[in-house]
């Protein structure tokens, strides 16, 4: 089962009040993120994690607390660490997956922390899936979703929520 997430800001106080998060410190947060995450990943899943996991502090401890195959793309607050820790996978900026179909096309997910308007065969049927916004993008376009955590109430996101997701809205 692959997985996509963002914006967990693993020991970042000010994120709390900034996205009126439900916690009462970043202890508490850190903790119910970790547990919501390993509530729903698997040790054999993939999980596609779109930058912002942490402002640098730690990154090795809090990755190291969460199951499942990590793949990572940084994003604005990840530059400190990113290539640091040896158990993520590092991915470019922008990365396209691929998932094959017998007998029909790929469907195509653009990965990237920022929302961008056009993306790789976005005229074409794909997806792009961002964080970085905390849900405040108004209007996100078609066929566009932000796996940020304070849009899934703290949980990453799975494969077939987001396809089942973006093809009803894409209806």
């Amino acid at each position: 089962m692959d997985w996509f997430t963002a914006d967990q800001h693993f020991g970042h106080a000010n994120i709390i009040e900034y996205c009126n998060r439900p916690y009462a410190n970043i202890d508490e947060m850190n903790a119910d993120i970790i547990s919501k995450w390993n509530e729903v990943v698997k040790p054999n899943d993939r999980v596609f994690v779109l930058g912002d996991f942490t402002l640098g502090e730690n990154a090795e401890r809090y990755g190291g607390a969460l199951v499942g195959e990590k793949y990572f793309i940084a994003g604005s607050h990840d530059h400190r660490w990113f290539g640091d820790v040896p158990y993520w996978n590092y991915l470019p900026p922008l990365y396209t997956l691929e998932y094959k179909r017998k007998g029909q096309h790929p469907i195509v997910l653009v990965l990237c922390h920022y929302a961008m308007r056009k993306w790789d065969r976005s005229h074409h049927g794909s997806y792009h899936l961002y964080g970085h916004s905390h849900g405040r993008i108004a209007d996100p376009l078609p066929r566009s979703m932000d796996v940020g955590v304070d849009c899934h109430g703290f949980y990453p996101v799975a494969y077939d929520t987001v396809i089942a997701l973006l093809a009803k809205e894409s209806e």
